[in-house]
């Protein structure tokens, strides 16, 4: 994942799918053939004894951590689960604000004791930062104006060579653009904030995104007249947390993590989070 902000009306919805792309959604159970390091079913936990861990969170992804128009507050999934994780483990979460960019390489420098950011598991990634279960299975599509007709399928759009795709640097979308468009760089159009991307296309500056389908659905949700979803699946990825590399933390989230799912709690967050329960948006946020 990773993937963000914007002054776009974003819902993130949770389907009955794999999540993303073509008509995906966000699942809680692991992926078939991912390798599990937790526990599958509850039982003791390990005790950190009130430990404190440092995260690093963006508080610009919704809604996995964002900065509550309401209250000024920190929050979104990314706490929630932490924070429940941590309430089973005996540890005090410490929250540092940082930027996505880099955030990745700051982890593995160790100067976090983990990041929670949508941030998606890759073999590439795993050279650098160990990763925690996969806790939301994501897909990728893409998402273009609600009148285009010069494209119906992913086939299409990319056959095209007239046609250009905005995505966001330092993602797993710039990555798959960058896959699909190897022979012609020039039709990317790279932004700094995923939601920049977003207003490109609906300002005609490009001719589609490719975007999580969970964001995707939600920014269809509110903008039917506008945007639509188009093809099917690009890439299916994990969500995860990262660590540093041989990091002894990863187990006792791992367990947390599994002890969750077993009690429904990450079926509630998700109903609370990614779902149409979920109604704050990119411009409540103020861009």
């Amino acid at each position: 994942m990773h993937v963000k902000k914007l002054a776009l009306l974003l819902i993130l919805l949770l389907s009955l799918v794999l999540v993303a792309c073509g008509g995906g959604a966000a699942t809680e159970e692991p992926v078939a053939g991912e390798e599990t390091t937790g526990e599958e079913t509850t039982g003791a936990l390990p005790d950190l004894g009130g430990r404190e861990i440092t995260v690093a969170v963006e508080n610009a992804y919704l809604p996995f951590n964002y900065i509550d128009p309401a209250t000024g507050e920190p929050a979104g999934w990314d706490y929630e689960a932490i924070n429940a994780m941590c309430a089973l483990l005996n540890c005090t979460p410490v929250y540092t604000e940082a930027a996505w960019e880099g955030m990745i390489q700051a982890v593995a420098d160790g100067q976090f004791d983990m990041a929670a950011d949508g941030i998606t598991i890759t073999d590439e990634r795993r050279e650098i930062v160990d990763f925690s279960d996969g806790y939301i299975s994501i897909e990728q599509r893409l998402l273009a104006r609600a009148d285009e007709d010069r494209f119906d399928s992913v086939e299409s759009f990319f056959s095209n060579p007239e046609l250009t795709i905005g995505t966001q640097t330092g993602t797993t979308n710039f990555e798959t653009a960058s896959e699909m468009l190897a022979d012609a760089p020039d039709r990317i159009q790279a932004f700094e904030q995923f939601p920049f991307a977003v207003q490109a296309l609906l300002a005609g500056d490009v001719d589609a995104v490719i975007i999580d389908e969970t964001a995707g659905q939600g920014y269809v949700g509110v903008n039917a007249e506008a945007l639509k979803l188009v093809g099917g699946s690009m890439s299916s990825d994990q969500l995860g947390f990262i660590f540093p590399k041989g990091s002894d933390l990863v187990g006792p989230f791992n367990a947390a993590l599994a002890e969750l799912r077993a009690n429904g709690t990450l079926d509630a967050l998700a109903e609370r989070f990614f779902s149409d329960q979920f109604t704050i948006t990119y411009e409540d946020l103020g861009g």
